[in-house]
């Protein structure tokens, strides 16, 4: 029997919010006051000249006034910041709390008149205080957030778990599984040591194969596509342009075609809500889903994080926190002489501070709000440790510490189903893994895109493309996708540029096979330490021969390069695997993989037992280059060049960056998975995507959170914020 979803009269953005008084309530109130006569103590004095007339007991005052204005304005603050979309969500994350002090000021005699201004600059400044006094009782700037945030839930439910069961899955981008394991051990992760040495948890790995990819990982968690998504960027010869997933535009080509593969009943299909992700799975709620062309829907959880003392001006101050955390960590490895490293300049300095605090934050509040409301199922990314994993490095303190308050996270989800009407099971996955490394300019002094080009011969000039948009800018695009109602026609617009490039490239691609254009054409498309190679002026894919007949010299300089690993072409029936000492034909076989010839030594020993069938895997995706690029790996350190600027890597094979998280409850009867000859755990053969999703999926139906109808739902229409 389907579980039952809990009927509400009203919208859940719409129902009030006032607080129901307990002791720790009370608790709360008393600390808030606190806190809030010490802020406003240390912005009043910072402001020039008097202030107050009698001295402490004004601040008192004040400080109570704040409290109970707020407390009064601020549910309907958030009804109207939900109505009036991302413009009223920016303007009230930065003027409510100048609002609430500006009608404390006009009720409390014995403070002096404040200018508009000062208002501002007092309640901007007072925020900053407490989030620092905070961070002082606290020993961290997170406690009181996510405090606030289970308060709410547990005021917004009824009687927990009265409502059935649910699912919540989270996903820790980038997160390898050897080195969750090694958390564990240090104790940096505390809760899931918890419940892996209560017996509660089993934790396992899967295998994520080649592309090792946040859009490949989510296409098949999501959907359970594995053959659609064959890097982080690629040339579509049938479109004739390059499409990379941190563009919108280039994500609503994915989409539908994901959503032909799960038939429209992807994971999230039946009542679920997909948060801060790239792909839907099928979702009827959508929050921060960067495929789903700009239209938010992120209700009352949103307007209470930009109204409140502890979400969005707080986040703000933390943020530059973490710019300033993030220079003198960066200058740190300079002065240590940290190898391998890069630059963590540009937009990383800005990127950090956006995803481990201000996206972090958003999505904690929309997915508390989320198993508040009910969802049968929930998805949420936090990208955190991938971002900084990718400057930093997988295993550096930096992203060790990243990884600790992630936990922490995790651990307020625990206690949040423990107290909504729905007892939600919460499940821990990541999407690929990550190696450290060099990168191919380090090693090498040029880039990969000269190297393969002078290989090829002057004659190649570089194609026309745009390739614009790299994995750093996720974040960005997941706050972008969240704009208000009006932002639909800048969707529109968007899609429809998009699909005047698809009609200019096939117009160029036409003039190209009629000979009007004459000079050959050269793709580079880098994912990590995975390349694609694409001779974009011939159809299909070509093959070793008819490379080796166009560029004599491309395949084998490219083998005998220090900073690749493997350049794999393709036969007739087969693979081609070269590397600088020897080279491997690969087919498939019924048993797996079959190598029926090469010479010298195996190119494949250094990129673990599971590379061929990696490779031959990769094969049969939509989209692979002529030619296929692989990082060269370190036998002895495990380290893997990368063909961008990052220190942590994935993208190709090899150390740990297609080892990725499976962390389910003991409960769960997961059976083994289908991948023979892997690394794998006590239960023997490693699992897949596919199996990690069917996984997923059939716990659904076991929990009666899976409906049979097969026809698609649509999204629901909500709100926006």
């Amino acid at each position: 029997m389907s579980a039952q979803h809990p009927r509400r009269s009203r919208p859940s953005w719409l129902r009030p919010s006032w607080p129901r008084p307990t002791w720790r309530w009370v608790v709360d109130v008393l600390r808030g006051f606190v806190v809030s006569f010490l802020a406003l103590t240390i912005s009043l004095w910072v402001l020039p000249g008097p202030q107050v007339t009698q001295g402490a007991e004004s601040v008192a005052m004040l400080a109570v006034g704040v409290l109970v204005v707020g407390a009064l304005l601020r549910p309907l603050l958030v009804r109207l910041t939900v109505m009036t979309g991302l413009v009223g969500l920016l303007l009230a994350g930065l003027l409510t709390q100048a609002v609430v002090m500006w009608v404390a000021l006009a009720v409390m005699p014995s403070v002096d008149p404040f200018s508009w201004p000062e208002v501002l600059l007092a309640s901007w400044g007072a925020t900053v205080a407490a989030a620092a006094v905070n961070w002082v009782v606290d020993a961290s700037g997170d406690e009181a957030f996510l405090g606030q945030v289970l308060r709410r839930a547990a005021r917004d439910s009824t009687a927990p778990g009265s409502a059935g069961a649910g699912l919540l899955v989270v996903q820790l981008d980038g997160l390898p599984e050897p080195l969750l394991r090694q958390a564990v051990v240090s104790g940096a992760v505390p809760t899931v040591s918890r419940w892996l040495r209560s017996g509660e948890y089993r934790l396992r790995r899967w295998h994520t194969g080649i592309p090792s990819t946040t859009p490949a990982g989510q296409g098949v968690l999501l959907h359970g596509d594995a053959t659609s998504v064959p890097g982080y960027r690629w040339w579509d010869k049938e479109l004739g342009r390059m499409l990379v997933v941190s563009k919108q535009s280039d994500l609503a080509v994915l989409q539908p075609r994901l959503e032909a593969t799960s038939g429209g009943r992807g994971l999230l299909a039946d009542d679920g809500a997909s948060v801060s992700v790239l792909f839907s799975g099928d979702a009827a709620h959508r929050y921060l889903t960067v495929s789903d062309s700009g239209i938010p829907r992120t209700g009352r959880a949103a307007g209470a994080f930009a109204t409140s003392g502890t979400g969005f001006l707080r986040s703000v101050t933390l943020f530059v926190g973490q710019l300033v955390t993030e220079l003198w960590q960066a200058r740190r490895q300079r002065v240590r002489d940290v190898q391998p490293r890069v630059s963590r300049l540009g937009a990383f300095l800005f990127l950090r501070g956006l995803t481990t605090v201000v996206l972090r934050d958003l999505n904690v509040s929309i997915v508390a709000e989320e198993m508040t409301a009910g969802r049968r199922v929930v998805f949420v990314d936090f990208v955190d440790y991938d971002e900084v994993a990718h400057h930093a490095g997988p295993s550096r303190p930096e992203s060790m510490r990243v990884l600790e308050n992630l936990d922490r996270v995790l651990q307020l989800f625990d206690a949040v189903a423990a107290r909504t009407d729905r007892a939600y099971e919460v499940v821990v996955v990541s999407d690929h893994g990550q190696v450290q490394g060099p990168t191919f300019e380090q090693v090498t002094g040029r880039s990969l895109e000269a190297v393969v080009l002078d290989l090829a011969g002057a004659a190649c000039p570089p194609a026309s493309r745009e390739q614009g948009g790299d994995e750093r800018m996720l974040p960005a695009s997941m706050l972008l996708s969240g704009g208000s109602r009006s932002q639909q026609a800048a969707a529109r617009a968007a899609t429809g540029a998009a699909r005047l490039r698809d009609q200019r490239a096939a117009r160029q691609a036409e003039r190209q096979a009629a000979g009007s254009l004459d000079a050959p054409a050269l793709v580079v498309a880098a994912s990590g330490a995975l390349a694609h190679v694409y001779r974009t002026d011939l159809p299909g894919r070509l093959t070793h021969d008819d490379l080796a007949g166009l560029h004599p010299a491309l395949v084998d300089g490219l083998a005998a390069h220090p900073g690749v690993g493997l350049v794999v072409t393709r036969t007739g029936d087969g693979l081609r695997v070269t590397a600088a000492d020897g080279w491997r034909l690969l087919e498939s076989g019924v048993l797996g993989p079959h190598v029926h010839g090469g010479a010298g030594a195996d190119p494949l020993i250094a990129f673990g037992p599971l590379a061929a069938a990696d490779l031959l895997e990769l094969e049969a995706k939509d989209g692979v280059g002529d030619l296929v690029l692989l990082g060269a790996c370190d036998p002895v350190l495990g380290e893997v060049i990368a063909f961008e600027e990052l220190v942590g890597s994935h993208g190709g094979v090899g150390g740990d960056q297609t080892e990725a998280v499976l962390l389910h409850p003991s409960s769960w009867d997961l059976p083994d998975g289908s991948l023979a000859g892997a690394p794998g755990d006590s239960r023997g053969a490693a699992l897949s995507g596919t199996d990690v999703h069917a996984a997923l999926v059939r716990r659904l139906e076991q929990l009666g959170l899976r409906e049979e109808r097969q026809e698609r739902r649509s999204p629901a229409t909500e709100p926006v914020a």
